[in-house]
């Protein structure tokens, strides 16, 4: 079964850190651009960081950028973002999806997605 599991989310206080995983099973990430995606409650999902299969990487909104870092590890099957300096408004549903090679913000040509993990960033 082709899969992709998020894991690491949970409760921080603003000023925070937290590293997602998003982990693959039932294929290889190598030939594949990662990205993370985002939905906050009442409003649409939105694109934060993405990484091609060589590796070069993308962050999205300009609220990310200097605070979020995705990275992967191919050995591992696994791609990471590490997140810094956590807002109240980066609280949102977290979801990684896997497309073919290069990262696109549209979130529609991405071919598998995980199910989420839950950040929440409160005090």
């Amino acid at each position: 079964q082709l899969q992709l599991v998020e894991s690491g989310g949970g409760l921080v206080q603003p000023g925070g850190s937290l590293r997602l995983s998003c982990a693959a099973s039932g294929f290889t990430l190598d030939n594949y651009a990662i990205g993370w995606f985002r939905r906050a409650p009442g409003k649409e999902r939105e694109g934060v960081s993405c990484v091609n299969s060589g590796g070069g990487s993308t962050n999205y909104p300009d609220s990310v950028k200097g605070r979020f870092a995705i990275s992967r590890d191919n050995a591992k099957n696994t791609v990471y973002l590490q997140m810094n300096s956590l807002k109240p408004e980066d609280t949102a549903d977290y979801y990684c999806a896997a497309r073919p090679l290069l990262c696109s913000s549209r979130s529609g040509t991405y071919t598998y997605w995980g199910q989420g993990t839950q950040v929440t960033v409160s005090s």
